[in-house]
């Protein structure tokens, strides 16, 4: 089983076009992007998928925008690992943050244990959108009985006036309306903006991380140089490590390790002229 799929696995050298090609096709949705699958619902419903009646899809919110609605997707999810004995640490403070490779990477993971179960092959009476709209209903339902009581006040405050009064009421609403809808189309001129101006935020984000990475990456490779036996006590190994263990961000420890360079030259031209003497 691929619960445990190590990170050098094919699994992951998966494609984002790929993964979502999948996504789309089993679950018969139009995602664009990996991180659109942040809210944990989609990998609720390829696991509701890959064992059909064992994801409470009541309790699957598709329409979840804040991060606690979120992890409550996620909490599901890992109920449901729990109850499959699946052996996977699920990453919920960073995918719940919309980061692509975060989410990328887990979902190359939930395809390929997807794929290990009865080979990938998909139940052929499963209906994805019937069961996403499952949990949906008792909403839908709450929806229409607050809709046809609202009607029925309408109804009851219109017949209490002359006529013509209630007439002038509905064209006031449907003004009304007009002028909602043209806010709501600023808002969502609005949010477009903002929601790419976040995109590109996390992108320079994921950059600058791995440029952190790669610059760390160097370092660890010097002090593990610096720490080898038979030069971890030489005086530019000394100094190396200053600079390295320097706690004072205030501070710098250049000046420092200059110095134990100056004395051991120091030190060493004092020898070389002594021997000379001799």
């Amino acid at each position: 089983m691929a619960s445990n799929i190590g990170l050098m696995d094919s699994a992951y050298f998966v494609g984002r076009n790929e993964i979502l090609g999948w996504i789309n096709a089993t679950l018969q949705l139009n995602l664009c992007r990996v991180e659109e699958a942040a809210s944990g619902a989609v990998q609720c419903q390829m696991m509701d998928m890959t064992y059909p009646g064992i994801v409470p899809m009541h309790k699957v919110n598709f329409d979840a925008k804040t991060e606690y609605d979120m992890i409550q997707n996620y909490k599901v999810l890992q109920d449901v690992f729990n109850k499959l004995k699946i052996e996977k640490h699920i990453e919920v403070n960073r995918l719940v943050k919309g980061r692509p490779l975060d989410n990328l990477e887990f979902l190359q993971w939930l395809k390929r244990y997807c794929d290990s179960v009865n080979g990938g092959i998909m139940n052929e009476n499963y209906d994805p959108v019937e069961r996403r709209t499952k949990g949906g209903k008792e909403r839908n339902i709450k929806g229409s009985q607050k809709n046809s009581k609202s009607l029925q006040t309408n109804r009851s405050l219109n017949s209490g006036f002359p006529d013509g009064m209630g007439s002038n009421k509905i064209s006031v609403a449907k003004q009304g309306k007009s002028g909602g809808a043209a806010t709501w189309a600023n808002s969502s001129v609005e949010i477009h903006a903002m929601t790419k101006e976040i995109t590109e935020l996390k992108l320079s984000v994921d950059l600058l991380e791995k440029e952190r990475d790669f610059y760390f990456a160097k370092l660890r490779d010097v002090e593990i140089i610096c720490q080898t036996p038979q030069l971890e006590n030489l005086t530019l190994a000394v100094a190396i490590k200053k600079i390295l263990y320097c706690a004072d961000e205030k501070e710098s420890a250049l000046a420092e390790a200059q110095e134990v360079v100056s004395r051991s030259v120091d030190v060493a031209g004092d020898s070389e002229f002594s021997d000379t003497d001799h």
